[in-house]
């Protein structure tokens, strides 16, 4: 019964556990990976922030210095000077924190090479710008074109600084819409893998429970088989040992005990305990099976006797074989109580004993009847045979029908003892069978039925028959007693038919046979046009000394049909009658094949 348990189920379960842990590590990985990505956008958004923080401020330095040199120049202060002097460190600064915060970015990288060309042009234009006011040469027409090309300087730079703070504003477009598809799709996605694991974890925890359900019913299957075993072990009369291999250890059933005549379980199960229960005069021998089954593995049919406490000797047979589960080897063994076999078996030797000495005295009584039982009825014919001859003339009417009832009886005892000496040989042992011609078979009996077959005139129809694996002389008489009761009730004023079909048939499709040994049969059926017999009869026409109808009617024992059910029995075959009054009657045989 446990085998029905589905070997599926905890594959089952194990793959989802793998699969339900696959996700939640992959689930973890990616809600890391996404709050690695988060924290990094908003580190890029912060960084796209102090990039355009840094620019306006480079430009403001500029400004600042742009409105110092301005005031310089006009007024030829120096204090003037001042917001171009810290312009000057406040841009290195502020350089040095936009390379920083733009290194992984070659545009910016290659812009903020530009702007620092033209930043450098622009202080260098600071400079020359300023150098006329110190020297008082502001009306010089150089002047001009340096302090205009300043205004284009700071243009340039204007515009460099609008592109690089453009670009950056793409960019911090771009990563914000990386950073709201992260934070849109990241919890869907991962919401999704939680709801399939817990999926996997409550359909394996469902197979669990209906795993545990089953477990529990055939747990109590198992529970009832044992129980049941245990019964069947009791009236069995048998136990079970299992010995490990490997551990050399031995487990015994509650009835091995019992056959011990011990309690269950009264004592640890070891081969030296097992051995003193064995009689001493069997002990050497078992000792012997036992080291052999211990070498090789494999315990033939041993029988020896055990004594019990109570004195009684018990006679027991032990098997055992190999038996190998998931790499572990054991010998399972039965031990069983034959002491009541082998007292049927020594009564059933006495009685055969017996039964051959009655058939030898049979044999015996044989000889006795077919000589000195014949001899004298022999005599008290042939002397009734003389005085019907020489003395019928002196004897009164009353004598001569005495002398005919006598006669008659003498033939009546003759035909009884020549079959009760066919019923004889026919019942014993000696039953050689042989293949043999069924044809010859049949016209021998003819042959010894040719006076009477010829005095009625009757007519004898049979099919080919196959070659049968019969008793010869048995077979003969089946036909010659079947014939010759077919003639010996035939009507009056009619030609005795008898007809004798053969057919092969196949045990299955034949109702009459009840619990057939073979397979396949001859079927021999003969039929005749007599005066038949009720149905009621058809059973009893076979029982020995029956008969149907008076003496003075018809001649006969009443042994001849039981001669025929006698031979079809030693050939382990089935014979039947069938008959209807005035019609006929049929016989079929079935031998088998």
């Amino acid at each position: 019964m446990i085998t029905r348990i589905k070997k599926k189920s905890p594959l089952f379960i194990k793959i989802s556990f793998y699969i339900a842990l696959l996700i939640i590590v992959v689930a973890g990985a990616i809600a890391f990976k996404t709050t690695k990505n988060l924290s990094k956008s908003s580190e890029l958004v912060v960084e796209t922030y102090m990039v355009n923080v840094q620019l306006e401020q480079i430009f403001s330095y500029l400004k600042d210095a742009e409105t110092g040199q301005r005031g310089f120049i006009i007024t030829n202060d120096s204090m003037y000077l001042e917001p171009y002097v810290k312009s000057r460190e406040s841009i290195n600064n502020s350089f040095a924190e936009l390379k920083e915060l733009t290194k992984e970015n070659d545009f910016q990288q290659n812009n903020l090479k530009d702007l620092s060309s033209l930043i450098d042009k622009r202080l260098n234009n600071f400079e020359r710008s300023s150098s006329f006011s110190v020297n008082d040469n502001l009306e010089s027409p150089k002047f001009d074109p340096v302090f205009f090309e300043g205004k284009e300087l700071m243009d340039a730079i204007r515009n460099k600084i609008s592109e690089m703070i453009e670009h950056e504003r793409v960019e911090l477009l771009r990563r914000q819409e990386d950073y709201q598809t992260d934070v849109l799709l990241t919890p869907i996605f991962l919401f999704f893998l939680i709801l399939l694991s817990i999926a996997l974890v409550l359909l394996a925890y469902y197979k669990i429970t209906k795993d545990i359900e089953s477990l529990k019913s055939y747990n109590e299957e198992l529970e009832t088989f044992k129980e049941s075993a245990n019964q069947s072990e009791i009236i069995s009369k048998h136990g079970n040992w299992i010995w490990d291999i490997e551990e050399e250890t031995y487990i015994y059933s509650d009835n091995l005990y019992r056959l011990l005549g011990e309690q269950p379980q009264s004592f640890i199960p070891n081969l030296d305990t097992f051995m003193t229960y064995v009689h001493p005069d069997d002990r050497e021998k078992l000792e012997k099976d036992v080291a052999a089954m211990m070498e090789n593995e494999h315990l033939p049919f041993v029988h020896f006797r055990v004594i019990q406490k109570s004195g009684n000797i018990k006679r027991l047979k032990s098997y055992a074989q190999v038996l190998e589960l998931d790499g572990v080897r054991k010998l399972i063994g039965t031990t069983s109580d034959v002491t009541d076999e082998f007292e049927s078996f020594r009564l059933l030797e006495e009685r055969n004993a017996e039964l051959e000495r009655n058939n030898k005295e049979l044999s015996a009584f044989n000889h006795v009847a077919s000589h000195d039982l014949q001899e004298p009825l022999r005599k008290i014919q042939t002397f009734l045979s003389r005085l019907v001859d020489k003395e019928s003339d002196n004897l009164s009417k009353n004598g001569q029908v005495y002398i005919s009832r006598i006669q008659n009886a003498a033939s009546r005892m003759r035909l009884l003892i020549d079959d009760l000496l066919q019923f004889s040989r026919t019942n014993k042992s000696e039953k050689v069978f042989e293949t043999a011609n069924i044809n010859l078979i049949l016209e021998g009996a003819k042959q010894d039925l040719a006076e009477a077959i010829s005095d009625s005139n009757a007519l004898i129809t049979s099919d080919t028959f196959p070659v049968m694996y019969v008793i010869p002389f048995q077979i003969q008489q089946l036909f010659s007693n079947l014939i010759s009761n077919s003639i010996k009730y035939q009507k009056v004023d009619s030609i005795p038919e008898i007809s004798i079909k053969y057919n092969r048939i196949n045990a299955i499709e034949e109702d009459k046979l009840v619990k057939p040994k073979k397979e396949h049969y001859h079927k021999l059926t003969f039929t005749d046009n007599g005066i038949g017999f009720k149905n009621e009869y058809a059973e009893k026409i076979f029982v020995l000394f029956n008969r149907l109808h008076g003496k003075s009617d018809f001649s006969g024992t009443g042994i001849g049909l039981s001669i025929c059910k006698k031979i079809v029995e030693n050939h382990k075959g089935y014979i039947f009658a069938n008959g209807t009054p005035d019609k006929g009657a049929t016989f079929e045989v079935y031998l088998p094949i």
